[in-house]
């Protein structure tokens, strides 16, 4: 039997936390006046918070030294993409009604619906393929599909900047938190260019090196 890790518990609770927490707000009342808009909204931004947490894992594990941050991406990836069903699911069940009509009339008004749409169609084949038998059937393969993600993640916070209400152009409205997920995003995919990553496994080199003399030293 696997040992479990601190953070193999901690991913998997911080992974069902905000799903019980907004069940717990629904039944106390406590998701404004517009619950289901709270809820659609809640279950997006915790899709795109770990999606960019599983993107997080491999720069930071080569950079680190942590390798067991590795082993927590598939679990964070499938909890983004167990958020972005919800957030989907709310979206065309209970603020359409399942009106495919007025699903279809809004999509060419509202690019923010295609963005996103198309975003949970790239994310849904990398769920299916999170398994280690599709990991061993796939082969290299598997690595080319799951790099999809470099494209989902900027898709996502592209949808999330759009439907908030505010001015990109005049830096008004609610467009500061989508802005911050960008940012995140676009650290995290420069992260995996190979000079930015030498660099920083140069300086990590460079670090070690000097306490380890500070610590022969004493």
């Amino acid at each position: 039997m696997k040992k479990i890790t601190l953070l193999q518990t901690v991913v998997h609770l911080g992974g069902w936390f905000p799903l019980a927490q907004i069940v717990y707000d629904y039944f106390t009342r406590n998701l404004t006046a517009n619950p289901i808009q709270a809820i659609e909204q809640r279950t997006g931004i915790h899709a795109l918070t770990f999606l960019l947490f599983s993107l997080a894992c491999t720069p930071l594990s080569s950079i680190l030294g942590w390798h067991e941050l590795t082993r927590r991406r598939k679990a964070l990836g499938n909890y983004g993409f167990m958020y972005a069903a919800i957030h989907l699911s709310i979206f065309v069940g209970l603020d359409y009604g399942f009106n495919l009509n007025a699903i279809l009339r809004d999509v060419g008004t509202k690019a923010y619906i295609i963005l996103g749409l198309i975003a949970f169609l790239l994310l849904l084949p990398l769920a299916v393929t999170s398994f280690r038998y599709w990991m061993k059937r796939l082969g290299q393969n598997w690595k080319r599909l799951h790099r999809l993600v470099y494209i989902i993640s900027p898709l996502v916070v592209v949808h999330f900047l759009l439907s908030v209400k505010g001015d990109l152009l005049r830096l008004q409205g609610n467009i500061s938190r989508p802005m911050l997920y960008g940012f995140i995003a676009l650290i995290l995919l420069a992260l995996r260019i190979a000079p930015v990553k030498l660099t920083l496994l140069g300086l990590r080199q460079q670090l070690q090196d000097r306490f380890g003399q500070i610590v022969n030293k004493n």
